[in-house]
């Protein structure tokens, strides 16, 4: 029953949003190249952020407006980056099909008819959430085109470290991030001051939304339950101080800085399929660099556009 209160309240709160956008002048706010942002289109990125992670509505409405007004000029800049590579902007229907179950499932949804019902009450089209999820696939592509020659994994450590632990219980954490850059005008300390600050004061989920430069940002940084395997010594010994709740300091990694919060964790008791879980932190470990490599690569071409307040 609260669970239903809780949705109604946010139906009730897009409703409200969406008959203000109605009286909106949609008019440019910012070009990149040749690519325009709009007052519309950064309302119905709101409207995208509260389905995917409706803890955006607790915020104040300029805070709310600027972490959408970002996301739009990000996805705008990945637009034009893969349009390089592909002007029509499609990618295989059984892949695409994939990503949209992955994208619901996240939500708690069963089907893509209840999935377009639920976009349906914030006034969107499933067909521009399709264009959203084709543009993140064929950056993340493109990402591994260019760096998979970069990619370093030692199959033969991490198959002696499951064999070590094969028999042994292991932990799962749940975890969240926020990975974050500092301007060459900011200091790491005062940065991570105000982050602190906002975590304290608008809470975890909603500090990702307004920091947050992965692509978990979205979803209030949720990576969701992580095999303790999967992650590397140095960060694993910083997660296994946490308490529930708790987050670690930043985090070196390449292109930026790591914050880690422990959700909850849970121990398992059960024997490993060796080969099964080879393959399975093969693909862990290739995602996390990849995702190191998207962030540097979009700071990269990020200074190379020019983005324009009209």
């Amino acid at each position: 029953m609260k669970k239903f209160f809780f949705v109604s309240y946010l139906i009730l709160l897009s409703f409200i949003l969406n008959q203000n956008l109605n009286s909106i002048e949609n008019k440019i706010e910012f070009k990149i190249d040749n690519e325009i942002v709009t007052t519309i289109d950064i309302i119905k990125e709101l409207n995208f952020l509260t389905a995917l992670s409706p803890k955006i509505l607790e915020l104040d409405k300029d805070k709310i407006f600027e972490i959408s007004k970002n996301s739009v000029i990000r996805e705008k800049i990945k637009k034009l980056e893969v349009q390089k590579f592909n002007q029509k902007l499609e990618i295989d229907k059984t892949y695409l099909k994939k990503l949209i179950m992955d994208s619901y499932s996240k939500i708690n949804l069963e089907s893509e008819k209840e999935f377009k019902e639920y976009l349906s009450r914030f006034n969107l089209k499933f067909e521009d959430f399709k264009k959203k999820i084709i543009i993140e696939a064929l950056w993340n592509q493109l990402i591994y085109l260019k760096f998979k020659s970069k990619i370093n994994i030692d199959k033969e450590k991490l198959k002696k470290e499951i064999i070590k632990n094969k028999t042994q219980k292991s932990t799962s954490f749940n975890l969240s991030e926020i990975v974050f850059n500092i301007e060459e005008s900011e200091k790491l300390e005062k940065k991570y001051k105000k982050i602190k600050e906002d975590i304290k004061e608008k809470g975890f989920e909603n500090s990702a939304l307004i920091y947050s430069v992965s692509g978990t940002a979205n979803l209030g940084g949720e990576l969701g339950w992580i095999n303790e395997n999967s992650i590397n010594k140095k960060l694993k010994i910083l997660i296994k101080k946490l308490k529930i709740g708790d987050y670690t300091k930043p985090y070196v990694v390449p292109g930026g800085f790591l914050i880690i919060k422990l959700n909850n964790l849970k121990k398992i008791d059960k024997k490993i399929n060796i080969e099964d879980e080879l393959k399975k932190l093969v693909i862990i470990k290739t995602n996390q660099q990849l995702n190191q490599f998207s962030n540097i690569y979009f700071n990269k071409i990020k200074k190379d556009k020019k983005i324009e307040k009209i």
